[in-house]
This record gives C-alpha cells, sequence and structure tokens, in this order.
C-alpha cells in the first residue's frame, strides 16, 4: 500500500502538482529518464499489476496515460541494498513472509528497471 501511496506522491511531484516530497532521493530515478512522468505511469502499471495478483483494490483511473518507455538501470548493489532492507522490515512487520523470501539470492527487479553493474547510489542513506 504505501507504495502505491509513495509513487503517487512522486508522480504529483513530477506534475508539479505539491510543494512536499521534492526532495526524495528515490525520485532521482525517474528525474534521469527523459519521460520521467511517463516512466512513473510505467512504474504504478506494474505496481497495479502486482497488487491485483495479491488482491488489493487499487484504483486503475490514479495511472496516468501509459506509453512505452525505456528502462531505467539500477545498479546490482542498490538492488541488494533495497532487498535487504525490505528483508529487516519483514523480520518485524511479517515474519513468515520474510522466511518464503530469505532464500531469493537474485531479486527481480520492477519491470521498468534492468540491473547493471555499479555502485549504491549516491543519494542512498546507508542503512
Amino acid at each position: 500500500m504505501a507504495l502505491w501511496r509513495e509513487a503517487l506522491l512522486a508522480r504529483a511531484v513530477l506534475r508539479g502538482k505539491t510543494r512536499g516530497y521534492r526532495h526524495h532521493p528515490q525520485l532521482a530515478r525517474f528525474r534521469t529518464h527523459r519521460f520521467p512522468r511517463s516512466a512513473i505511469n510505467a512504474y504504478l502499471a506494474a505496481v497495479y499489476t502486482e497488487a491485483k495478483k495479491r488482491g488489493y483494490a487499487f484504483d486503475v483511473n490514479k495511472i496516468g496515460p501509459l506509453r512505452p518507455v525505456s528502462s531505467l538501470s539500477v545498479t546490482a548493489p542498490q538492488v541488494e541494498l533495497e532487498w535487504r532492507h525490505l528483508l529487516r522490515k519483514l523480520a518485524r512487520r511479517d515474519p513468515g513472509r520474510r522466511r518464503q523470501l530469505r532464500a531469493i539470492r537474485r531479486p527481480r527487479c520492477h519491470p521498468l528497471f534492468r540491473r547493471v553493474k555499479g555502485e549504491i547510489e549516491p543519494w542512498e542513506r546507508q542503512l
């Protein structure tokens, strides 16, 4: 749920419709895209598809116009950092789900992202 709300807020920032959240570091991912608003809509569409599979009732009408977009790069160490962060959160919030996921050594990326070599993002807060 939080992912959906945060992505909608990020889209509002990219549209210039809010004064808050403008400096959230993960917005850098979308700002680097040639078409940031189309990229966030593609991101939301994939989140919606996954949420629907899990039984969530998100409003598909909140997704903006969908256009083909190029992928965004995410470094392998960044994916690993975010995966560890998720597992730590699940240890507190949903230990059963964490047990199901902890054996995954190489998590799949969101469909908009492609994994590349590199370092952890400079904007990332080391947890």
